[in-house]
């Protein structure tokens, strides 16, 4: 038979029958990672012996007559700053080229309770700072729908890989978008979940208060699958909750908000019509539509640029040679010379560039002007959400202003660069759960319609999403 296009629900379904083992869906995955990963690039590392050996445990079990679970047998792929014990995780930087994660991440423990199968670990843009995986530090990982524009940033190479069919599913993290745009730009569903629903234990933190692991997945039924494995509170991570907001919604009736704030100069008139398309299927079948305002939407890159870059000066602040990864010999005794030359040689421009602009944020003279102002307006982008939220269920918008870009179209312009995500980031600075989904492609390219819901709403907006999709087979 043939393994092309699996989703997790048709492979659970096979193993249950035995139609085909867990170890047959392993090594295809496998062999074709390695013959056709070449001109894509989407894994820094596989882990073929692990993958082999998991799959034999959860064959020998299923003959055995236990049921399996509903990822047991599922291969699946891991971005690598995200840590699974024995394996390397890099974040993308030479600065942990060598570093061997000495645990799991929650996550990945939640997975291993499922049986799943961890085919290896994807590219990113270096410690998740970028747009287009071009910042790796191993080199960019290439579109699959074409390979010569990105995939997308920071999970650029989770994106890839579920879009390349080298794995069912993979994980992925969002600090401003890096779930949902690379998911946009690859033709896949990505899902940021609420911030605290999924633990960030064992996840390298790039801004803590941003950050959200998440999942990258071929249909949404298999991202609410996922997303159910992996959320959950976890006593390691006090940001972390167990709650969910289950309610059952009809796109009859459902009231859906346009921000006219993401439908302004600057985005493709492509992208628009092929959003506006996909919101008038909602309203053809009976959704209520009403053009909502986020007013302080046009300050939310601003601070989302103050606040990551001071957060991430802060985090990686660790990284200085001593404690763990690469570490550069100064000619100097001076403990400083030390730190100096293994942070400049082991960080990457843009993570330098970044430490820099958060450090002068938080300098004396400077915490006040730009930290403390970026936090009481990011409450402000909150209570915009909080009002609009008043009076619609779900609100749909834009992913991306623009259509997947080249390689090296945008390396030199750090500004037009951090633009792409001017749709993406206020969710993050409120805390809430949204979600990538394929609307339609132009010019060949993929465009992905984002589904913004309520904390905690997750199940909603995976609803709201599984609708388009039914209505598209």
């Amino acid at each position: 038979m043939s393994f092309e296009g699996l989703t997790i629900r048709r492979i659970h379904q096979g193993l249950k029958e035995k139609e085909f083992s867990a170890l047959d869906v392993s090594k295809h995955y496998l062999e074709k990672i390695k013959k056709e990963d070449k001109k894509i690039f989407s894994f820094l590392s596989l882990d073929s012996k692990g993958a082999l050996e998991q799959a034999k445990k959860i064959d020998k079990e299923i003959a055995a007559g236990k049921e399996p679970n509903p990822l047991a047998g599922v291969p699946c792929a891991i971005k690598d700053n995200i840590l699974v014990q024995g394996l390397k995780c890099t974040a993308g930087s030479k600065i942990l080229e060598d570093y061997i994660a000495p645990y799991d991440a929650f996550v990945i423990k939640k997975l291993k309770e499922q049986s799943a199968v961890i085919l290896g670990k994807t590219n990113l843009d270096e410690f998740a700072m970028g747009a287009s995986t071009e910042n790796s530090a191993f080199g960019p990982t290439r579109n699959p729908n074409d390979l010569e524009r990105v995939p997308g940033g920071s999970s650029g190479g989770s994106a890839a890989s579920v879009a390349a069919d080298f794995c069912c599913y993979s994980l992925g993290s969002d600090t401003g978008g890096s779930i949902r745009q690379p998911a946009s730009f690859c033709g896949v569903v990505g899902l940021k979940p609420t911030y605290g629903s999924v633990s960030r234990n064992g996840l390298i933190a790039f801004a803590s208060s941003l950050d959200q692991i998440g999942p990258i997945t071929k249909n949404v039924e298999d991202a609410n699958i996922v997303f159910k494995a992996i959320s959950g509170r976890d006593e390691f991570d006090s940001t972390s909750s167990s709650s969910k907001k289950i309610r059952k919604v009809d796109v009859k009736g459902l009231k859906i908000g346009i921000p006219r704030e993401y439908f302004v100069k600057g985005i493709d008139p492509e992208v628009e019509k092929t959003i506006r398309a996909a919101i008038k299927k909602y309203q053809d079948t009976g959704a209520l539509i009403e053009e909502v305002s986020l007013p302080n939407t046009e300050y939310a890159l601003s601070v989302y640029y103050i606040i990551a870059p001071s957060e991430a000066s802060a985090n990686l602040a660790r990284y200085d040679g001593i404690k763990y990864g690469h570490s550069s010999q100064s000619s100097s005794k001076e403990l400083l010379d030390v730190y100096l030359e293994t942070r400049g040689r082991g960080f990457g421009p843009e993570v330098r560039r970044r430490i820099m602009l958060g450090t002068h944020a938080l300098s004396s003279g400077y915490y006040d002007a730009y930290y403390l102002k970026a936090q009481k307006v990011r409450n402000l982008i909150k209570r915009d959400f909080e009002k609009v939220f008043e009076k619609v269920d779900v609100l749909m918008a834009p992913v991306s202003p623009v259509l997947p870009f080249k390689i090296g179209e945008k390396v030199e312009d750090p500004l037009s660069m951090y633009l792409v995500d001017v749709y993406t980031v206020s969710m993050n600075l409120a805390g809430l759960p949204a979600l990538s989904l394929p609307a339609g492609k132009v010019k060949g390219l993929p465009v992905g319609l984002q589904i913004i819901g309520q904390p905690f709403e997750e199940d909603v907006i995976l609803q709201t999403a599984q609708f388009f999709e039914e209505i598209n087979k």
